[in-house]
This record gives structure tokens, C-alpha cells and sequence, in this order.
């Protein structure tokens, strides 16, 4: 997995762990909802890279 690519899905968890904290003590469940669904962006975005680096090292 390229670093960049670490550090994009690493900042989207971040976010979304920040966004559905201030939903919580908002009470927007909105927010929540959004932070949530970033957090699960990150997480696939981060198992996709995963998943291409176990290739890449198959084949080496």
C-alpha cells in the first residue's frame, strides 16, 4: 500500500471519527450517521490496499 494512500484512509477514519464525536454531543445523528460512514471509507479503502499489496507480494 503506498504511504499516500495510508495517510488518505488514516485522515478520512480521523474525520469521521471527529465528525460522528460532535454529531454525538450535538445530537446530530446526521453528523453521527456521516462520521460512520467515513469510517467505513477508510476501512475499505484501507482492506482494497491491503488486499493489492498481498497480490503484489504473491507474485514476487
Amino acid at each position: 500500500m503506498s504511504t499516500s494512500d495510508r495517510i488518505e484512509a488514516t485522515v478520512k477514519n480521523v474525520e469521521g471519527k471527529v465528525q460522528e464525536a460532535a454529531g454525538k454531543a450535538t445530537g446530530d445523528s446526521s453528523a453521527e450517521a456521516e462520521g460512520k460512514a467515513k469510517q467505513v471509507e477508510a476501512s475499505a479503502q484501507h482492506a482494497k490496499e491491503d488486499a493489492k499489496d498481498a497480490v503484489k507480494d504473491a507474485i514476487d
